[in-house]
């Protein structure tokens, strides 16, 4: 009898040797103490600030002490408002050190959104930086909450905020109803460490220690809740797969309130014993540059649109980044072209890709430097050690057969605990089996490596076809005249959906939509011949560099005026 062929699910488990940290965030900091003290933690040159671990731990306790003295309790929410520094990073540990929830409050936000967020996550203290280019956070946080100007510090007393007690400037300024950071440390020192180390054996790894809010595209953010355990050991992993030591030191350009800078770039770093480099408390292309120069940086992290940034920048060539060998390109779709130029012209021969969300803590799949570079370009790698990972139908929730696209599901130690006070929306993505249903595309080939084809909700459906607006955006990236690229779909009145293209060009070059056409006539199939295109000086995105593709709609619909064919209701 024929031996059957039994067809592969795309199903993976992924093992390894190295177990998981079975313990919290304050307990491993102090073991890379103890193992690496003289080695440096923070160096900050905006700042004029260096540290090494042992300084790093002194100013952690410091912290955490300070926290204590005004009142945090194991479970509290702790929010920080700030851009990128030093003190964001001891706010980070000093938090888990107590077992507070440290709550992301994204700098972008203006007075309603915080307000939003105060509410939804119930925050009790607030820590609040100053001005930073147009954006004044104290007026706003004023403007959220008047009652404060008239209050004590530690003493506010608000209806609208009944959770929040006390607000703390990341700075020397005595406002309103606020402690200054020295006030902080000042109140921190009658904390004995006693005390603190009593906090600290309280907690258990599996203890809520951060809430982070995902911008979704509909409706209001929503509050993802981590644990240590699922942070630390995403951090672990993730710095394991870069092959970081204690000799490694990484620039820092992504934001600290987002996973990528929080998880995949500090706890990386802090769980290997290697140097976090800030750069500055923002993105800018050239202190990146500087920095990786100055302080011969061995790694990089970045969103695409950070590193076309940096190659396309017109003082590139005069920068040695020799130094590099290694970092992450992850956030939103990595462009292979792009891929290939920070492997050569940034010598980060060993540069790799992680994929995940906030809901995974981030990370679920990544490339490794051993991997061949053509898959380390064309695909986000293999399952991450410990986690399980599916492709399923989106209609029917069968796990598909090997080389399918479907909706990428996961589950493991990094699976939030749910979202903050949101019942309903925790159980619309975290199902009874404890997977994770992403709502994006993929498939796996036959060695394992994952493919990202888009969004469930980008994925045009045009006359029945369907499109998958990744593959497009890759081939117009070949194109030497396109720097970057993004394909949508815009509603149509006879296919229900048609297909835009939105091209920004490389500097000082010219392109007519004729030109686009010819591209693709004969290259790629008809119905993925886009039919509508745009020139543009920029995308959307927000603060974090993720690309919002809604926002490219509906600018699109009015540029082209097909209101009509948008209020088209569908089943």
């Amino acid at each position: 009898m024929a031996e059957i062929e039994i067809p592969r699910d795309s199903y993976a488990c992924g093992v390894s040797d190295i177990p998981l940290l079975g313990v919290t965030i304050g307990t491993h900091l102090d073991e890379i103490i103890n193992r690496y003290p003289d080695n440096e933690a923070i160096v900050s040159n905006f700042q004029n600030i260096r540290m090494t671990y042992r300084e790093f731990g002194e100013a952690v306790r410091a912290v955490a002490r300070g926290l204590l003295a005004l009142g945090v309790l194991k479970g509290d929410r702790v929010g920080i408002w700030a851009m990128n520094s030093a003190e964001w990073i001891l706010v980070q540990f000093a938090t888990a050190k107590i077992g507070a929830i440290m709550v992301n409050v994204n700098p972008a936000y203006r007075a309603f959104e915080l307000e939003y967020t105060l509410k939804q996550s119930e925050i009790k203290i607030l820590l609040v930086q100053g001005r930073f280019k147009t954006s004044d956070y104290v007026g706003m946080f004023y403007e959220a909450c008047p009652e404060a100007r008239e209050s004590r510090p530690g003493k506010i007393m608000s209806d609208t905020y009944p959770f929040l007690k006390t607000v703390v400037f990341i700075g020397d300024i005595q406002y309103n109803g606020m402690y200054t950071w020295n006030d902080m440390l000042e109140k921190g020192k009658v904390i004995s460490p006693d005390e603190l180390q009593e906090r600290a054996l309280s907690l258990a790894f599996d203890d809520p220690i951060n809430i982070q809010y995902t911008s979704g595209t509909t409706g209001y953010p929503k509050g993802v809740v981590l644990t240590h355990h699922n942070i630390l050991n995403n951090g672990y992993i993730i710095g394991n797969g870069m092959n970081f030591t204690e000799k490694d030191r990484l620039c820092i350009p992504v934001p600290f309130y987002h996973c990528f800078g929080m998880v995949l770039s500090n706890l990386a770093c802090v769980t290997h014993g290697s140097t976090m480099v800030l750069p500055g408390p923002a993105f800018d292309a050239e202190e990146v540059l500087k920095t990786v120069e100055a302080e011969r940086c061995t790694a990089l992290h970045g969103v695409p649109t950070m590193f076309i940034a940096e190659l396309n920048h017109p003082d590139f060539p005069r920068y040695n980044l020799t130094s590099l060998r290694t970092g992450i390109m992850a956030g939103s779709p990595c462009p292979i072209d792009k891929m290939r130029e920070v492997a050569s012209r940034m010598y980060m021969s060993e540069v790799v890709i992680v994929y995940g969300q906030t809901e995974l803590s981030p990370g679920v799949t990544m490339t490794t430097t051993n991997d061949p570079l053509e898959k380390r370009v064309s695909t986000v790698g293999r399952v991450f050690p410990h986690t399980e990972l599916m492709i399923i139908d989106p209609v029917t929730q069968k796990i598909l057969p090997q080389g399918e696209i479907g909706e990428i599901c996961a589950r493991g130690y990094m699976t939030m605990r749910c979202y903050y006070n949101n019942p309903t929306a925790t159980r619309q993505t975290l199902d009874e089996n404890g997977w994770i249903h992403t709502g994006d595309l993929g498939s796996f080939d036959a060695d394992g490596f994952v493919h990202i084809e888009g969004r469930l909700k980008d994925m045009v459906i045009r006359g029945g076809e369907n499109v998958y607006p990744r593959e497009i955006e890759e081939f117009f990236h070949l194109h030497p005249k396109i720097a970057d690229v993004y394909v949508i779909g815009v509603p149509d009145l006879v296919y229900g959906e048609e297909l835009m293209v939105r091209i920004k060009l490389q500097p000082g070059e010219t392109m007519t939509e004729e030109e686009v056409m010819q591209y693709c006539t004969g290259k790629i199939a008809r119905y993925k011949v886009p039919r509508y295109v745009a020139f543009v000086e920029d995308f959307p995105m927000s603060i974090s560099g993720k690309i919002q593709k809604y926002k490219m709609r509906d600018q699109a619909i009015i540029e082209l005026g097909l209101q009509e064919a948008s209020n088209v209701k569908t089943a």
